[in-house]
């Protein structure tokens, strides 16, 4: 059903527009257009433009050879694609060949890269590469390896080093002091295990750290040493584990505990290696 005066379309049936609710029973009945499929002005017979009696200009009915070819090329074929080609290579003259560098005692490299077949018969290498070789000195390395710090220079490392720790730990006990609200004469009020493990394993830490990644601690930094093993044969760069390095910071209990005399050996001696050095098969040298 569709509404007059909104055009509104429905499949309801009822005596109102449910869109604008006009009233259908004051709409005009108006008779149903007919639409005819014939009125008569159509011409009767076959279409004017196409004619059952000629035969249809199609591929399939021009008759003929039924093999030809549907497409028929050009004439003139059409010139293949250039295809690229790399640039002649000139010979060698006989002046750059192998055999006439070996003559001449030039190393130069092959410009041309060269199968193993090709280069099988250029013979050993020349003579001038092991005379190149032998002259370039080789730097000195004594029988015991590199020669032990000098005591001086212990000395100046081991006193920035207690100055530097000694600091740190001054520093842990006034802040823990401070925040205790305590003063330094009431230092003893502290748990004392506690405080003096914490201590230790600061400056063991300290201690072992730098030496297992570096090999040297600040004041060896400064005084220009390192630690080393104390193998001789070892290459100068190879650096003391980590497990020599504890043992090595332990150690200097050790040589502290009489009176200090087991520092004594880093001072005097061939090797200087203090008590610490041989517990942990370590060595001081010049960095």
């Amino acid at each position: 059903m569709k509404g007059p005066k909104c055009q509104y379309f429905s499949f309801d049936s009822g005596d109102r527009c449910r869109n604008c609710g006009y009233d259908f029973s004051l709409a005009l009945d108006l008779p149903a257009p007919d639409l005819p499929i014939q009125d008569g002005t159509e011409p009767i017979g076959p279409f004017a433009d196409f004619s059952l009696n000629e035969t249809p200009s199609l591929p399939l009915f021009t008759g003929g050879d039924p093999d030809a070819p549907l497409v028929t090329p050009g004439a003139t074929p059409r010139a293949p694609l250039a295809v690229r080609r790399t640039a002649p290579v000139a010979p060698r003259p006989a002046a750059l060949r192998p055999k006439a560098r070996r003559e001449t005692g030039r190393i130069d490299r092959d410009p041309e890269p060269r199968l193993a077949l090709d280069t099988a018969d250029l013979g050993p290498p020349p003579e001038s590469v092991p005379a190149l070789q032998a002259a370039v000195p080789e730097p000195p390395v004594a029988d015991g390896g590199p020669a032990p710090a000098p005591a001086g220079a212990r000395l100046v490392g081991g006193v920035i080093d207690v100055v530097l720790v000694a600091g740190i730990d001054l520093l842990v006990v006034y802040f823990t002091l401070k925040i205790c609200d305590l003063t330094f004469a009431e230092v003893s009020t502290l748990p004392m295990a506690p405080l003096l493990s914490f201590l230790f394993l600061l400056n063991g830490g300290y201690l072992s750290a730098f030496v297992a990644a570096t090999g040297q601690t600040i004041g060896k930094m400064a005084a220009g040493t390192r630690v080393v093993p104390a193998d001789p044969a070892a290459p100068v760069s190879e650096r003391v584990t980590f497990g020599q390095a504890v043992v090595r910071a332990a150690g200097y209990l050790v040589s502290a505990l009489p009176i200090g005399l087991g520092f004594l050996p880093a001072f005097f001696g061939q090797e200087r290696r203090a008590l610490h050095d041989r517990l942990a098969d370590t060595r001081v040298i010049k960095a």
